[in-house]
């Protein structure tokens, strides 16, 4: 690869990177002129195709199961492979892809075929490059990103800058070679991710028995505190998110599009510090919940804090985020709507487990730890994989 300025004083426009023995410009064009729409219809037992936010165009069936509804799908528009398929109203969110089979798709989704000669690795890359979806974002209709709506009339007019089929080709094969790079690495964390799941469901029902000393039944309460400080943010404990994959993370990496915080120099939020315990009183169905591994934070007051006394952090983390024991804080649920949902303190506090002796708590935290402590090591590998693809697709295009 060589280092080339789309402004180089003899006016080629090329991208910052690209390979060696590619010299042409790059031909600024409309997607119009590569891509018609596509809206054929009428098949409707063809097989049902997703778009997802990270893997493309996927089997429904491989996503939900066997499909068992009795809704209507003649109105359904047909895919054929090799076809560039989009969620009209989440293109801003980068939700595309190129589809490798034919079938059909909800009328929500906008078809592309292919005007011209073209690689379908490039494209696919192409509209997934931040750049692009910034255009994508300010094309869609609506009043707000609930309603924002991107149909053919608009994107067809979003112009892009795009170099030979063999250069196209070229780009392709470097990004497969990444894409696999991240694909190993990626069923490596899930395999660990697995593992440990079976390890500590397991151990914590007993059939791995570790000792032969018995286990008591307590409840949260007697191990962990409420802890309600109130402050600004500070350099020494910045304000945070708290996410169900990434615990204490920085806001920025929470939200794709940043995260402008307006009153940060005068709202008190909630200080968090390493080991404490914390769930989100009206979040905690999808997974946020868990101890806080980053450090001196503070975060927003929708979120529940704990103090760890007398039990081990890890141990007693665990314990609480298996099923039975999660089935049984959901219970005391209130509210009548989803975003209205809440678990008070009093009550997740209230719910029962068993545990046995401190000791045997910290060696079976200490294993756990050892296996977490892996599994954060290869996904910062792949956290790094990704950022690295991220940062060369924002040089490899225009």
């Amino acid at each position: 690869m060589s280092n080339v300025s789309s402004s180089n004083g003899q006016g080629v426009i090329a991208p910052k990177l690209r390979f060696n023995g590619f010299l042409e410009d790059w031909e600024l064009v409309r997607i119009g002129d590569v891509y018609a729409e596509r809206s054929e219809r009428g098949a409707e037992n063809m097989d049902l195709l997703s778009v997802t936010m990270t893997e493309g165009v996927k089997m429904r069936s491989d996503i939900e199961g066997k499909d068992n509804s009795s809704e209507d799908k003649s109105n359904y528009k047909i895919v054929y492979t090799g076809d560039m398929v989009y969620n009209s109203m989440r293109m801003w969110q980068g939700a595309s892809g190129i589809s490798p089979y034919d079938g059909i798709v909800s009328p929500a989704y906008t078809i592309l075929k292919p005007r011209i000669p073209i690689s379908n690795g490039f494209f696919a890359a192409l509209f997934k490059n931040e750049r692009l979806i910034n255009a994508f974002r300010k094309n869609s209709q609506g009043m707000t990103s609930d309603t924002w709506n991107l149909k053919y009339p608009q994107i067809e007019t979003i112009k892009i800058h795009i170099p030979s089929v063999s250069e196209q080709e070229k780009i392709s094969e470097f990004i497969a070679l990444v894409d696999a790079k991240i694909a190993k690495q990626r069923i490596l964390v899930d395999s660990l991710k697995k593992y440990k799941r079976g390890l500590v469901s397991s151990i914590l029902s007993e059939k791995i028995k570790i000792s032969d000393e018995p286990w008591e039944e307590c409840t949260i309460g007697d191990f962990l505190a409420s802890k309600s400080i109130k402050q600004l943010p500070t350099e020494e404990a910045p304000l945070m998110a708290f996410t169900a994959t990434g615990g204490v993370c920085d806001k920025g990496e929470r939200y794709d599009r940043g995260f402008l915080v307006k009153d940060a120099s005068t709202k008190l939020y909630k200080r968090t510090d390493y080991g404490d315990f914390i769930y989100s009183s009206n979040n905690l169905d999808v997974g946020s919940i868990g101890l806080n591994l980053y450090g001196s934070a503070v975060i927003s007051d929708v979120y529940e804090i704990f103090s760890i006394n007398g039990a081990d952090p890890w141990f007693i983390s665990e314990v609480i985020q298996q099923k039975p024991i999660m089935r049984d804080i959901l219970k005391y649920r209130q509210g009548c709507l989803y975003g209205q949902y809440r678990i008070y303190a009093e009550d997740f506090l209230s719910v029962k487990i068993r545990i046995p002796s401190l000791p045997l708590q910290s060696k079976i935290g200490a294993l756990i730890s050892q296996v977490e402590s892996k599994i954060l090591a290869e996904q910062g590998l792949l956290d790094n994989l990704e950022k690295c693809k991220a940062a060369l697709l924002q040089m490899m295009f225009i």
